[in-house]
């Protein structure tokens, strides 16, 4: 999976494997979670998002993906 740097506070990158709909989340923290079965058109609204942290949130945690955390 590519990430791509997203300008966030909190959020350092964001990638997406249209193979398996997986869509990757790189924190400053060095935390890495990955959301399963998650639509394309989820992760590029990353990228008009105004606020890359609440987008995650509202749009990928509450939408209720299941994820794992890979490091």
């Amino acid at each position: 999976m590519e990430y791509v740097p997203v300008a966030s506070s909190t959020i350092g990158a964001v990638g997406y494997d249209p193979d398996s709909a997986t869509l990757g989340v790189r924190f400053h923290s060095g935390a890495e979670y990955h959301y399963f079965q998650v639509p394309q058109g989820v992760f590029d609204g990353f990228f008009t998002a105004s606020s890359c942290g609440a987008y995650l949130d509202q749009y990928v945690k509450k939408a209720g993906y299941q994820y794992a955390r890979v490091m």
